[in-house]
Parts: structure tokens; C-alpha cells; sequence
């Protein structure tokens, strides 16, 4: 019984440390990514920007 209470308390820590510690928010402003480049989503050979 006492190895049950011991392994039940076991879970239940690294539950509660998981589900507080386990996702964060990340500014999508910051991702370089967070926006196509201009020359990104275009058909290619059909006009577009020149440069």
C-alpha cells in the first residue's frame, strides 16, 4: 500500500509539473517566419514584382 500512495504521488507531481511547466506563448511578431516574403506564393514566370 505504501509503494501505491508512493507511485500515486509520483504521477500526480510530474502531472502538475507538466500542465503548468509544458506550454509557453511565443510572440509571432519575433518568428522570422511569421510572414510571406514578397517573392513567396507567386506562380513562377508569370510577372510579378521586377526588380
Amino acid at each position: 500500500m505504501k509503494k501505491l500512495l508512493s507511485l500515486f504521488l509520483a504521477i500526480a507531481s510530474l502531472s502538475l509539473t507538466l500542465m503548468f511547466t509544458g506550454c509557453t506563448e511565443v510572440d509571432e511578431s519575433t518568428i522570422p517566419w511569421s510572414r510571406p516574403k514578397d517573392w513567396e506564393g507567386g506562380v513562377p514566370g508569370m510577372g510579378g514584382t521586377s526588380r
